[in-house]
């Protein structure tokens, strides 16, 4: 069983970086013409449409009201897993991510993404700052943001979520952009976030929930905002996996 989970996730990962290369001179559009940024989102649907039924990983893409392509919005999915970035594809809403540095370093791959999403070292107060300033930008230009409310795979005892951090209710409120929870109930199980990673057969599965308007909220009741967010996705993490994945 280990060897094939092995040989599955070698499979995966070829097949990941084949479609990269497929798809790469695609990506160079929005990032040589700035203004066509909407092509990330694009890009991003086809590329995960493709990916996840050939790599033999099915999905189910669940949508609890629907989201307006002519409006804004702030995504907040939890995170567990490296798949989930991947998943985040399927957004319905063209959208540009928010997150930590780490696939920088990641030839040409890091390349795209340094310069089509918005990177952030934790480490350093400056590169912070910058994430704010630059997400603030985006948002102004009219972009729809994906930010992990818990700062990256934080949580040691998935489907468990770590506390979230203020950035993406704090930009919410203080642009006046309703945020969207999504729930990915069961990439922790089909990709784990440990030493060897190996992919288990499952279904991939994304859900948006319906917008939270920030309109009535505050920097002062920021902490109620948060609390609400994250009772939105714990609650569909726990059903979810009291259900059980399908094999």
């Amino acid at each position: 069983m280990k060897i094939l989970r092995t040989l599955h996730t070698y499979y995966g990962l070829a097949l990941f970086t084949l479609l990269f290369l497929v798809f790469f001179p695609l990506f160079l559009i929005p990032i040589v013409f700035r203004k066509q940024f909407h092509l990330v989102g694009i890009l991003n649907r086809i590329w995960a449409r493709v990916l996840f039924p050939i790599a033999f990983l099915p999905y189910k893409v669940e949508c609890r009201t629907k989201l307006d392509p002519k409006k804004q919005y702030i995504f907040c999915p939890n995170h567990f897993s490296y798949l989930d970035i991947p998943v985040m594809g399927f957004n319905p809403i063209n959208s540009i991510f928010v997150g930590k540095n780490d696939m920088e370093n990641i030839p040409l791959f890091g390349y795209m993404y340094r310069k089509l999403h918005i990177t952030v070292d934790r480490s350093k107060l400056k590169s912070r700052m910058n994430t704010i300033l630059k997400s603030r930008k985006a948002l102004d230009e009219g972009k729809s943001l994906i930010i992990f409310p818990e700062g990256g795979i934080i949580s040691r005892k998935p489907p468990h979520m770590a506390h979230f951090k203020d950035g993406a209710f704090r930009l919410a409120i203080e642009k006046q952009i309703p945020i969207v929870p999504v729930t990915i109930p069961f990439n922790w199980i089909i990709l784990p976030d440990h030493r060897l990673l190996r992919l288990h057969r499952g279904l991939v599965k994304v859900i948006f929930h319906k917008p939270i308007d920030t309109q009535s909220y505050t920097d002062e009741n920021i902490d109620e905002l948060k609390k609400k967010v994250f009772e939105t996705i714990n609650k569909e993490l726990i059903h979810e996996n009291r259900q059980g994945n399908p094999q």
